[in-house]
C-alpha cells in the first residue's frame, strides 16, 4: 500500500458495494405487492440463495454496525424463529413452487442464539419449502463466547458446513474497549467442537481500525488465528457512525486510529496472511489456496453480495426476517426493519417487504462494472457495454472521479480495459465509486475507503 496514497484518498466515506445501487438509496415505492410480482415471475429454472436474519444478541458490541438488540428472555427469541417460519412458507407459496436453494446464509446479530431444537425446526422448514441440493453451502455466523455443543450438534444434524468466527481481536485492552470480551481458549474450544462434528469450512472475522488497536496487537490477532488454520479471514475496517450506532459512543473518537494508522493496520494484516500462505481476494477477504473461494477468484466467476465476497453464482437471494435484503433479476427489496412491525406484517398474512429499489438498464450495466472492480481488481469496459448494448467510451466520459485517479497511478487504462494498480488495490472502492451514477459525498452514509 502506498501511504501518500491512503491520505489522499482514506477519508472518504464510500460503500463497500455488496449491492448497487446500495442501501440508502431504497424506497418505500417498492412494497410487498411489487416484491409478490417479482417472485411469481420467477422463471422455472431459477435457483436461489437464502439469508435469514437473527437480529439478537446477548450483549451488545460497541462496535456493531448490524441491525440487532439485546434480549435477555428466550421466549422472544423463540416467537421470532416462528415469524421466520411463517415468512418462509409465505415467499414459497408466492413463488409457487419449490425453488432449488445452493446457499444459505444465517447472519445476525448472532443466529446461533437460538434454542437447538428451534434451528433444527427452521432448517426443516426450508427443506419443505425449498428443493435445498444436497451440494448446497449452509453457512452460520457465530459468536464464540456463546456457541454450545448441542447447537453444535442440532447444527451437524441440519447440515450446516461452514461457520463463520467472530473474532475481531485478541487483544484484551481493545476488547474491553468495544465491549467483547472473547478469550483465545473460547475461540480455540468451539473451532475443535466444529471440525470434531464435521462442520470443515471456518472463517474468521478480523477488524482493524478498532479503539487502541496498533500494528503490533493486529499481528499478534493474526498469529494466534493462524495458529487455528481457519480456511478464510474476512478483514473488515472498523466504521465508526455514531450518528446512525448510537451505542458506537460507547467508544470514545480520540482512541480511534486515524486513517495512516489503519492504513498500516490493514497492510499488516494482508502481507501476514499472504505470507502464511493465503490468497488475498478482492478488497478484505483471504482464503487457503485451494479453498473454493480462492479457486472461484483465480477462474474469475467469484461474486459479491450482501454477505460480502461469495463463490454463489444465483441471480436470486431470497432474504427472511427483519430488515433482511433480497435481490432479484428485477431489483432490490427489504423488510421492515424493526422486529414488531415485521411480525406484525407476517402475522397478517403480508409480505414484510418495506422497501427497496427496482433496477433500470443503466444500474445494471454499472452493477456489472462494479462487481468486476471489486472482485477482479479490473474490468473490460467494452466486453461488459457492448453485453449491455451500451459503449465504453460513453461510459468512460460519465465517470469523471476516475481522472485523478489515472493521474496518481491509482488505475491504468489500456483502451478499454481498466486495472487497478498492485499497491494501490486498498483503493478499490474509490475506483468503484467512479461508475457509482447515485453517489452523494456530501452525506457521510459509509465507512472510510481505508
Amino acid at each position: 500500500m502506498r501511504a501518500d496514497l491512503a491520505a489522499s484518498y482514506g477519508e472518504e466515506r464510500l460503500p463497500r458495494y455488496t449491492s448497487y445501487p446500495t442501501a440508502p438509496h431504497f424506497s418505500p415505492v417498492i412494497g410487498a405487492d411489487t416484491y409478490a410480482r417479482w417472485l411469481s415471475a420467477l422463471p422455472a429454472g431459477a435457483s436461489a440463495s437464502l439469508y435469514l436474519h437473527v437480529p439478537f444478541c446477548r450483549e451488545m458490541c460497541w462496535y456493531c454496525g448490524c441491525h440487532t438488540q439485546i434480549v435477555r428472555r428466550d421466549e422472544l427469541i423463540a416467537a421470532y424463529q416462528g415469524t421466520l417460519r411463517s415468512e418462509i412458507a409465505q415467499v414459497a407459496e408466492t413463488i409457487g413452487r419449490r425453488i432449488k436453494v445452493e446457499h444459505i446464509h444465517f447472519g445476525g446479530g448472532t443466529p446461533t442464539i437460538m434454542a437447538p431444537e428451534a434451528f433444527a425446526e427452521l432448517m426443516a422448514a426450508m427443506r419443505q419449502a425449498f428443493f435445498v441440493l444436497p451440494s448446497a453451502e449452509i453457512a452460520v455466523e457465530i459468536d464464540p463466547r456463546t456457541l454450545t455443543a448441542d447447537m453444535v450438534e442440532a447444527m451437524r444434524l441440519s447440515g450446516v458446513n461452514r461457520a463463520s468466527l467472530g473474532v475481531q481481536s485478541f487483544d484484551p485492552i481493545v476488547q474491553r474497549a468495544i465491549n467483547r470480551v472473547q478469550s483465545f481458549e473460547q475461540t480455540a474450544d468451539v473451532v475443535d467442537m466444529l471440525r470434531r462434528a464435521g462442520i470443515a469450512g471456518i472463517n474468521f472475522d478480523l477488524i482493524y481500525g478498532l479503539p487502541h488497536q496498533t500494528v503490533a496487537s493486529c499481528l499478534d490477532t493474526v498469529r494466534r488465528s493462524l495458529s487455528l488454520a481457519p480456511d478464510r479471514f474476512s478483514v473488515f475496517g472498523y466504521a465508526h457512525v455514531p450518528d446512525f450506532k448510537k451505542h458506537q459512543r460507547m467508544i470514545s473518537q480520540g482512541a480511534l486510529p486515524d486513517g495512516l494508522a489503519r492504513h498500516d493496520q490493514a497492510c499488516a494484516i494482508a502481507n501476514a496472511l499472504k505470507e502464511a500462505g493465503y490468497v488475498q481476494i478482492g478488497l478484505d477477504h483471504f482464503a487457503r489456496p485451494d479453498d473454493s473461494m480462492a479457486v472461484a477468484f483465480e477462474e474469475r466467476t467469484l461474486r459479491r453480495n450482501f454477505q460480502g465476497y461469495t463463490t454463489d453464482k444465483g441471480e436470486v437471494l431470497l432474504g427472511f426476517g427483519a430488515s433482511a435484503i433480497g435481490h432479484l433479476p428485477q431489483g432490490y427489496v427489504q423488510n421492515e426493519v424493526q422486529i414488531g412491525a415485521y411480525a406484525q406484517s407476517v402475522s397478517a398474512g403480508r409480505l414484510a417487504t418495506a422497501k427497496g429499489y427496482g433496477l433500470t438498464d443503466d444500474d445494471r450495466l454499472r452493477a456489472d462494472i462494479i462487481e468486476r472492480i471489486m472482485c477482479e481488481f479490473s474490468a473490460d469496459l467494452g466486453d461488459i457495454c457492448a453485453r449491455h448494448g451500451a459503449e465504453a467510451e460513453t461510459m468512460l466520459k460519465s465517470a469523471s472521479r476516475l481522472k485523478p485517479l489515472i493521474s496518481d497511478g491509482v488505475v491504468r487504462l489500456d483502451g478499454d480495459r481498466l486495472a487497478v494498480a498492485t499497491d494501490s488495490r486498498f483503493l478499490v472502492r474509490s475506483v468503484a465509486a467512479a461508475f457509482d451514477a447515485h453517489l452523494d459525498p456530501g452525506k457521510q452514509l459509509h465507512s472510510r475507503a481505508v
